[in-house]
């Protein structure tokens, strides 16, 4: 009998069922996984789960609190070398990995917003899977020929892949969850700059492309020439520091505006909530009038309250109305307030931002657009309920509003009203929004949030991150104000001029440029999402089919072998 030319490996691999066939493609796949799941469990296959669990807990260190920012080159350049070469079972793996040792301890606040651990691990493992996600469909895609050998290609495609599964990951469900972008890691980084040319996705991509090129550098070690490496690290150089010499317009082109913000801080828990509510907006009430003291009463344009200052309606409730009446005739200049409004006949609530002018009293508001689901609402209630109790710790789902994140606040001094983006809170990690609210004609970005619930954890600094790089995508001056802190207000290039600490009661002041031009990531809106999903879906798709050729190319050696031996 004719020796067969098909490999030792896959001749003796046949179906039970049918004595003597060789196996089909889809079922040497399956069994292919098994084998690749056993062998990554045993003990010399431990390597690739321990990088990539290294990888994700030090990108995470890239943000605040820590904000290592190189780190996040280093931590992704891990998952990207326990990726390579790596079969499908083995790397969706280790992205799990990976992205569970990144988002547990990246949204460890969790605890101390619910007091129970299950909402913190059903969020990490929730996000944690956008990133097996990317890990599959990466390793899908460096088999297509073109992603070839060629560093700045592979890297390129590796970037793609890996941004579009964060924006994917940032839209969809519920509206998405952009916490942990990349970009947000590189706001004290050379990178920084590039947001104002293509927002998170060129930050993000950029983050990709040199954490690439470092795994490339690290994975050739010998095998390559001096030359070729050499080249490759000036190539890292190049993109790290580089962008630092981008320009960014920061000056006045529509006047200044001189803001005061107050963080009022918050009481003790334990009292009833609603002498809690009513104790917050005095706190506020008070904070005000020590600004009032310190710059005079026609010294500030517009003063500044955050998310939930007034959760007591005041536009309802006569006392409420009363404090705000009183800290507004203190500097004789409107005020942007948080409340809570409950409509008349509806089991709904809207969180608002309303300007309350001290001769007017309250005027136009602005209602949340993006209500966190679990937090703020619950979707399908029913049947999370028969998950967890937990879910009934909101009692009351807030609606989202449907008017675009932009306010018109009459200001006096120049003459005119002044057009301020609003995003409340988490809507400050939404590009989309605070986009359209400065395309809309947003001269200066206003992020009210209430941190209270997250203790001293870094939600809150992660957050203000996220404001800094608003301001730079956008060019726009932008202040974060908290109940508690961390508040904050940073120039249009990401400068932060003052911050306040955490749990304590302070006061800011500034005079800010209001700006009207538009940069390109404004301008450019969502083409770059769109760009970086077309570009993966083609890698991907031709990994697909580069390996649907392979596995077509061996049946027909498998075939053909067998051919041979029935003939011989």
């Amino acid at each position: 009998m004719t020796a067969s030319p098909v490999p030792a490996e896959t001749e003796t691999e046949t179906d039970p069922r049918d004595a003597g066939a060789p196996l089909t493609a889809a079922r040497r796949r399956g069994t292919s996984y098994v084998r690749d799941l056993t062998t990554l469990l045993s003990t010399g296959s431990v390597a690739p789960l321990l990088v990539s669990a290294v990888g994700g807990w030090l990108t995470n260190l890239a943000f605040p609190d820590r904000g290592w920012w190189p780190l996040a080159y280093l931590g992704v350049a891990m998952l990207l070398l326990a990726l390579r070469d790596a079969r499908t079972a083995r790397s969706g793996l280790v992205g799990l990995l990976w992205g569970l040792s990144f988002f547990l301890p990246h949204v460890s606040w969790a605890v101390d917003a619910t007091g129970s651990l299950l909402p913190w691990v059903a969020l990490s493992l929730s996000q944690a899977l956008y990133v097996t996600g990317f890990a599959i469909s990466w390793t899908l895609a460096q088999r297509s020929a073109w992603v070839g050998k060629h560093p700045l290609v592979r890297a390129a495609a590796a970037a793609a892949v890996r941004v579009a599964i964060e924006q994917l990951r940032g839209s969809w469900p519920f509206g998405g969850f952009p916490w942990g972008n990349l970009a947000f890691s590189q706001v004290d980084a050379p990178l920084l700059p590039l947001a104002a040319y293509g927002g998170e996705v060129l930050v993000s991509a950029t983050v990709v492309v040199i954490a690439a090129l470092i795994a490339h550098v690290v994975a050739q070690g010998r095998r390559s020439s001096g030359l070729g490496l050499l080249s490759v690290a000036r190539g890292v150089l190049a993109l790290s520091l580089g962008p630092w010499l981008l320009p960014l317009s920061t000056g006045a082109e529509a006047g200044e505006l001189r803001v005061g913000a107050v963080q009022g801080n918050v009481p003790q828990q334990g009292a009833h909530w609603a002498a809690q509510a009513r104790e917050v907006t005095a706190n506020h009430a008070a904070g005000t009038r020590q600004l009032g003291e310190s710059v005079g009463s026609d010294g500030l344009d517009l003063v500044l309250w955050p998310e939930s200052a007034a959760d007591i309606d005041p536009r309802t409730d006569a006392e409420q109305a009363a404090t705000v009446a009183s800290a507004a005739e203190t500097l004789d200049a409107p005020l942007l307030i948080g409340t809570q409004r409950f409509p008349d006949g509806q089991d709904v609530r809207y969180n608002e931002m309303v300007l309350w002018q001290a001769d007017q009293g309250a005027g136009a508001a602005y209602a949340k657009q993006h209500p966190v689901p679990f937090g703020e609402y619950v979707p399908y209630r029913d049947f999370f309920r028969q998950i967890t109790p937990l879910v009934d710790l909101v009692g009351t789902d807030m609606a989202a509003g449907a008017d675009p994140a932009l306010m018109s606040v009459p200001v006096e001094r120049l003459g005119r009203a002044v057009d301020v983006t609003v995003g409340i809170c988490f809507e400050v990690a939404y590009a989309d929004l605070i986009g359209e609210g400065v395309r809309g004609g947003g001269e200066l970005i206003v992020v009210p949030t209430n941190n209270a619930s997250f203790g001293h954890s870094a939600e809150s600094t992660q957050q203000l991150a996220m404001s800094r790089f608003r301001a730079v995508e956008h060019g726009r001056a932008t202040v974060q104000i908290s109940t508690v802190g961390a508040s904050g207000i940073a120039l249009p290039d990401g400068a932060l001029l003052q911050r306040t600490g955490l749990f304590t009661a302070e006061q800011m002041t500034a005079t800010l440029p209001l700006r009207t031009s538009l940069t390109p990531a404004t301008r450019l809106g969502t083409v770059p999402r769109t760009v970086v999903w077309i570009l993966a879906a083609a890698a991907v798709g031709c990994g697909v089919l580069s390996r649907r050729r392979s596995g077509l190319r061996e049946h027909d050696r498998l075939v053909g072998g067998r051919q041979q031996e029935l003939e011989g």
